[in-house]
């Protein structure tokens, strides 16, 4: 879901700020976990529609940004969209959402290209948090839902390692903010697709519906539809028989 630099996605109402696993190495060790065939899974899902395999994790935290770009690329990149879904990991359905615009600061004025990618317009960011704002409201709605809590097992989830890898070490590095620990440790979401079925998907959250049979909803390129689209392919993985793992590698904290 890159385009130049990984350019942003979107579409929501208006401004607005809602409150509503082991690493890759480990999916080598030991004995190597079958693919799920076009049948098996077929089979599994079936099965799983009435009882959804034993995750390693109480939450899944699905995250998709949305940042500045151009036909050429822009320095600093900013996160513009800041979207996170709770999936709870027994029943792999949405418990609550965090979602609010950022404004940029480096580069304030969306480009032509940015708002025709991700639908995001002017007034969308306007007024909005900062990005140091933005972490601190994140913070706060993960202590109100209990996932700071050191027995509650939590991990993100992403379409691709762009995310947490790049784009938020990147900008905190620029603005002089550290990362938070949680932010750290994640599942990319083509790396399990591709682990469950034996193919990469090159062109991402398409790929992957199309692999799994499911339809779009939304908007593609945007954060919050982008989340909701990621969250419905975990549950159709799962209830294939599928159980996520960590896929980043581990960071010194």
């Amino acid at each position: 879901m890159r385009l130049l630099q990984r350019c942003v996605q979107i579409l929501l109402p208006a401004q607005r700020t809602v409150f509503s696993t082991e690493s890759l190495c480990g999916l080598c060790q030991g004995s190597v976990r079958p693919r799920l065939s076009s049948n098996s899974l077929v089979r599994a899902s079936v099965a799983g529609m009435a009882s959804l395999p034993q995750q390693r994790y109480q939450y899944f935290l699905v995250l998709d940004f949305e940042a500045t770009c151009n036909t050429t690329p822009i320095q600093p990149q900013e996160i513009i969209e800041f979207p996170i879904l709770k999936l709870n990991g027994q029943t792999m359905e949405i418990e609550s959402i965090f979602h609010t615009y950022v404004q940029p600061v480096y580069n304030p004025q969306l480009t032509p290209f940015c708002t025709e990618l991700t639908g995001i317009i002017q007034s969308m960011v306007e007024g909005q948090p900062t990005l140091q704002q933005a972490l601190q409201m994140v913070a706060e709605w993960m202590d109100k839902e209990n996932l700071l809590n050191p027995d509650v097992s939590s991990v993100f989830v992403t379409c691709g390692d762009w995310d947490l890898k790049k784009m938020l070490p990147g900008q905190c590095q620029h603005l002089g903010l550290q990362v938070p620990d949680y932010f750290k440790q994640w599942i990319n979401l083509k790396k399990a697709y591709s682990f469950a079925m034996g193919s990469w998907p090159k062109r991402g959250l398409p790929a992957m519906q199309e692999g799994l049979s499911l339809k779009q909803e939304g908007r593609l390129h945007s954060g919050i539809d982008d989340c909701r689209n990621i969250a419905n392919i975990m549950k159709e993985m799962a209830q294939r028989g599928f159980v996520f793992k960590q896929t980043s590698p581990r960071i010194e904290t």
